[in-house]
């Protein structure tokens, strides 16, 4: 039998209630040596909340938040010299160059050279001449994750990474991120961005108001047994008709196209195919479900969450 490992990263029940339904609650999970684990949600879900428990910024209402097996908070010195920490708002002093800022970062970790820096600056084509004043979001950006990369950490905590950054940057950043990985380096990425959730994350947690309403292997998703087909009528009545009928969740029409999406489960296929036989069909189309897909499930059927909740692991 294998033996379980100890979390580089435990959130044990975590609540930190700002009131009138604001903060984190009950929050949990566990980031093992070599996970990426993928915090996904829309701005002010609770994922920065989190990752400033664990980087040891705030004190919990209640629970357990732990980081190299010490409480977060109250150690975030250390905290900040071993994790590369990239928040999703960096705060980086206007009067310095990139250069300086980044002498100063490898300075107050007690480093003895630049470490990777310039090897980063060449991976996202920074040029930290310029005063910080002068750059663009995307280049504070950039210069913000060199700074989270120099010293090579072997734990990273992502805020919202791509941020700012323009879609090729993204791709260079997501690959990155996936090379990191294939080094061994743990991860927590939180993000609303699901390509790269999906690109990078073993294991994801979707963060609604403040809680989990779902975690997941990243691989299930793919497995989900849900079908999703995208049907176009030949005529207006066809398609008035069949939506009328139609035994299955509807998940979205295009009125001007006669164009329906229907989704069911994969048992019920043969139904499925019975129940379009006797129309006239221009597109008969299967869609992929998608992380997105899932995510959304959440997010538009509010009565405890209904949706597909139990078809992926909730292990809330």
């Amino acid at each position: 039998m294998m033996e379980q490992q100890e979390p580089i990263i435990f959130v044990s029940h975590l609540t930190k209630d700002y009131g009138y339904g604001r903060g984190v609650f009950d929050v949990s999970l566990s980031v093992t040596k070599g996970m990426c684990y993928g915090y996904l949600g829309p701005n002010g879900a609770g994922k920065s909340t989190t990752i400033r428990h664990i980087m040891g910024f705030s004190k919990p209402t209640t629970g357990k938040v732990q980081i190299f097996g010490m409480d977060s908070f109250g150690h975030t010195d250390r905290i900040l010299g071993e994790v590369g920490y990239l928040p999703g708002e960096p705060s980086i002093p206007a009067g310095l160059t990139g250069k300086a800022f980044l002498k100063m970062m490898g300075d107050m970790r007690g480093m003895k050279d630049g470490g990777r820096s310039e090897e980063l600056l060449n991976t996202f084509r920074l040029d930290p001449s310029p005063n910080v004043k002068e750059m663009s979001l995307g280049d504070k950006r950039k210069l913000a994750i060199v700074a989270a990369f120099m010293h090579d950490p072997e734990v990273l905590v992502l805020d919202e990474p791509t941020s700012g950054l323009d879609p090729l940057m993204q791709q260079v950043f997501i690959r990155f991120v996936v090379d990191e990985k294939k080094r061994g380096k743990t991860i927590l990425l939180s993000s609303h961005i699901f390509s790269e959730v999906e690109a990078t994350c073993d294991v994801i947690s979707i963060i609604k108001d403040g809680k989990h309403v779902s975690t997941f292997d990243a691989n299930e998703v793919k497995n989900i047994p849900l079908k999703m087909y995208v049907l176009r009528f030949r005529a207006p009545k066809d398609y008035e008709s069949y939506l009328a009928a139609c035994p299955f969740e509807v998940v979205r029409t295009r009125v001007e196209r006669n164009e329906v999406t229907v989704k069911f489960d994969q048992d019920q296929y043969d139904a499925f195919i019975s129940s379009v036989l006797d129309y006239k069909i221009d597109t008969f189309a299967e869609k992929p479900f998608t992380l997105q897909d899932y995510f959304m499930s959440f997010y538009k059927e509010e009565k405890e969450f209904g949706g597909l909740q139990g078809v992926v692991g909730n292990k809330k």
